[in-house]
């Protein structure tokens, strides 16, 4: 295995480098399933374990390797099975609010190079969800292109209306794709490129692992028929990273029914570019953009020039993240002052 061939760049060598890591055997994560791992390694992939001292400095699941990290590992059981050491720093991510009321980041993949997100023109359209989809790349240095599938589904009208919509809120690319005809597939295909990794993100159904299979050449990734509402019953219950004939990586997750956002203010910046730049033009330094005379936001809505939608979801996107941020760093405070408890106590017993 040549590393650089699976995406280990100068920009990882460097930072090995400092950490003083150079002459360690890397690997990287290309399967998280449940807290199990396995890992790329010389020219094998096989399981691998967290050493413990690794194990005992994670302060948060954050810390815990995810597809896509760089590790450095060495093998044991004559090249079948690997410990893992260190997590090397992340150049790009992909996260979410971990599920339920906990509140707490949940990593999806790591250096990721290009996130390809999935929407249905059918059941699954919704411009609210793909602008949460676009501000989580955004947030982690990801470029986004979004896949429209089961394009032949709709007709060519209400194809075009809802290309036109996403249009209005993606800086990236936009391929409309169908799994049945095949249109769209050579476009998919001429954005992947060897030593690249790309992240497949999408709710259950949309032809995410039919996709995959179909770039794979092979049935990679078992899948279900179609229910009479055009929506998949397929769900990817594990995060695994497959390499293409052509050198390409690519990694399909599970359908993502809970989409928080937590923190994510550089990735709204960029997502709502837009916006970012009208409240700067707004009489007031602290324009709520609701009664404040000489709002620019406002002028702008009533214009016609940003649609009220929009403006909305960004407002919903960045009272959610900061409330989410605030309470994870709450906890994150309470959980560092009781390690410290713990750590104190212990002392005065050894004494």
């Amino acid at each position: 295995m040549k590393l650089r061939e699976f995406g280990f760049d100068q920009w990882f060598e460097s930072h090995a480098t400092e950490l003083g890591l150079a002459e360690c055997a890397f690997a990287r994560i290309s399967t998280v399933d449940r807290g199990s791992y396995r890992i790329l390694i010389g020219t094998s992939e096989v399981s691998a374990d967290l050493a413990g001292k690794l194990a005992f400095q994670i302060e948060s699941s954050v810390d815990l390797p995810c597809v896509g990290d760089w590790v450095t590992a060495s093998c044991h059981n004559n090249d079948t099975a690997a410990i893992i050491h260190k997590v090397l720093p992340r150049k790009t991510f992909l996260r979410r609010k971990k599920p339920g009321e906990k509140v707490d980041h949940q990593m999806i993949a790591a250096n990721i190079d290009t996130a390809f997100i999935v929407q249905s023109c059918h059941f699954d359209f919704n411009l609210s969800r793909l602008e949460r989809y676009l501000t989580i790349a955004a947030d982690g240095h990801v470029e986004p292109v979004v896949i429209l599938t089961k394009t032949d589904l709709i007709t060519q009208d209400e194809l075009r209306q809802q290309l036109e919509a996403i249009n209005t809120v993606t800086r990236g690319e936009v391929i409309a794709l169908s799994n049945i005809t095949g249109c769209g597939f050579d476009e998919v295909q001429e954005t992947l490129s060897s030593g690249k990794t790309y992240c497949l993100l999408g709710s259950s159904g949309v032809g995410k692992t039919t996709l995959v299979n179909r770039l794979a050449g092979q049935e990679a990734f078992a899948t279900r028929t179609v229910s009479n509402t055009g929506e998949g019953t397929h769900t990817t219950t594990r995060r695994q990273l497959i390499v293409l004939a052509n050198g390409a990586m690519l990694i399909d997750t599970p359908g993502m029914r809970e989409l928080g956002v937590v923190g994510a203010s550089d990735g709204l910046n960029v997502e709502f570019k837009q916006l970012v730049e009208l409240s700067a033009q707004c009489r007031f330094a602290n324009c709520s953009h609701e009664h404040e005379p000489g709002c620019a936001v406002r002028a702008a809505i009533k214009k016609g020039e940003l649609p009220e939608e929009r403006y909305s979801n960004y407002v919903k996107l960045k009272k959610e993240s900061e409330f989410y941020e605030m309470s994870y760093l709450e906890k994150r405070k309470k959980d560092k002052a009781f390690g410290k408890f713990i750590k104190s106590v212990k002392k005065q017993m050894k004494g």
